[in-house]
């Protein structure tokens, strides 16, 4: 088995930064595009009526969506663990996902009508759920090339950090949505801010799909990984995985998070145009801020879990991050510009942003490897679609959490809704903080 090289583990990194363009692109800019603000340019395409009193459509329509993944996610993992083609287990899937991916997240923002219509309704029910699945057929065996291309804990720490850097790339990318928009709209004078903001979907999509491309074209996963396909039946796969204790604190603590943090990345727009006053384009500098100052946290976070351990980081980073989303409730509360204090809590958010975009997936992959060195049962990708399962249950509620709380006021003058959502973004953050507390880690770096 050759070294993996850092350039080899750069180019096998560019997939991340690709599938966080598209994905962040649907998680900034859905709830945006389908049931805007007001003064934002863009037309209501869905009904905002509830039923049962709390149930937004846009909420029912993404955790429907999900339903699906409780089988799909664990289906995808347990196949590319079994695989046994030419080019290897995990990258014949992410070769095939791409395009449906591609095509899927472009359907999402080019709905039948530019009005509330029931037809909107189906569409984005129909190509939201697609998109995920097309974009777990991806991830799932990508990160599950993790354990085996990183043998070391301390390498498995550094491909890791090379992972977030290019997810932190992805999403700065993504936010600048808006400004490509403007672009847009004044290259080829269009006065309809809608089909501005397509234009930016169309172009951010297939430049993600593009670089979701270069991991499948560079990385040869038969010189760089040692692994045995699994045998093991899909349920007693999920059965073992889900005995180990240590992994159910895991993934409900990345549950917890995930909502929390969808619960922000959906109101991100809602923040700097309602509470801050700042026009949407200007929510990449923002964006691009925080990330700045979290790439700047990395080599610190991998310093301090060599010498403190993983799970001491990452409780610490979940109250700290529970402080700001609470922060969110008091924006133009407190006796300074609204402005300043979007600088301030982002700054905060930059430590525990670094730290929960790399621990997590570098602690995975230790808990999978040390299964497989257990066992002899190469089951990572099992572990990985678990993992991302958790993930998109919490982003889904998340998602329409903040859809139900925009009920309660999204606009200007009439924001109570939005300072609501950051106390629920707070209390999941210090549940994850407290959950994460019965991990039992079992060695230092």
């Amino acid at each position: 088995m050759k070294p993996f090289t850092l350039n080899k583990q750069i180019l096998y990194a560019t997939g991340m930064m690709g599938w966080s363009i598209m994905v962040n692109l649907i998680g900034v800019m859905l709830v945006y595009f389908y049931i805007p603000p007001k003064g934002s340019g863009l037309h209501v395409l869905i009904t905002q009526r509830t039923f049962l009193g709390i149930f937004t459509l846009m909420a029912l329509i993404t955790a429907g969506g999900r339903l699906s993944d409780a089988f799909y996610d664990p289906f995808i993992g347990k196949m590319s663990d079994s695989h046994k083609g030419k080019r290897g287990r995990r990258i014949p899937f992410m070769m095939f996902s791409i395009i449906p991916a591609v095509v899927c997240c472009i359907l999402v923002f080019f709905p039948p009508a530019r009005q509330v219509s029931r037809l909107n309704i189906g569409w984005l029910a129909s190509f939201l759920t697609l998109f995920f699945m097309a974009a777990t057929t991806y991830i799932i065996p990508y990160n599950s090339l993790l354990p085996e291309l990183a043998t070391t804990d301390e390498d498995k720490i550094r491909l890791s950090t090379f992972q977030q850097v290019g997810f932190a790339l992805g999403a700065f990318i993504a936010s600048l949505t808006n400004n490509i928009a403007d672009l847009f709209a004044y290259l080829l004078h269009l006065t309809e801010r809608g089909t501005s903001v397509q234009y930016a979907a169309v172009s951010l999509a297939v430049m993600g799909g593009l670089i979701m491309l270069i991991p499948v074209l560079t990385v040869d996963e038969k010189k760089y990984c040692r692994s045995v396909p699994s045998s093991t039946p899909l349920m007693e796969a999920l059965k073992q995985s889900l005995s180990n204790r240590n992994f159910i604190y895991f993934i409900i603590a990345v549950l917890a998070y995930s909502m929390a943090l969808n619960i922000i990345t959906n109101g991100m727009l809602y923040f700097l145009t309602v509470l801050c006053h700042i026009d949407a384009s200007q929510g990449s500098k923002f964006i691009g801020y925080t990330f700045l100052l979290a790439l700047m946290f990395f080599p610190i976070v991998n310093l301090l879990a060599k010498r403190f351990g993983e799970k001491k980081l990452l409780v610490i980073s979940f109250f700290i991050l529970g402080f700001v989303f609470a922060g969110i409730a008091l924006i133009g509360k407190l006796a300074m510009p609204p402005v300043v204090q979007l600088y301030l809590f982002l700054g905060i958010a930059s430590f525990p942003v670094a730290t929960l975009g790399i621990l997590p997936n570098a602690l995975l992959a230790r808990i999978a490897s040390d299964n497989a060195a257990l066992t002899g049962d190469n089951r990572e990708g099992t572990y990985f679609a678990v993992n991302f399962f958790s993930i998109k249950v919490g982003q889904t509620f998340g998602l329409a959490v903040f859809a139900m709380l925009t009920i309660y006021g999204k606009d200007p003058g009439h924001d109570f809704g939005l300072r609501l959502s950051g106390i629920f973004g707070c209390a999941l953050c210090i549940i994850s903080g407290l959950i994460f507390t019965g991990f039992k880690e079992t060695r230092k770096l």
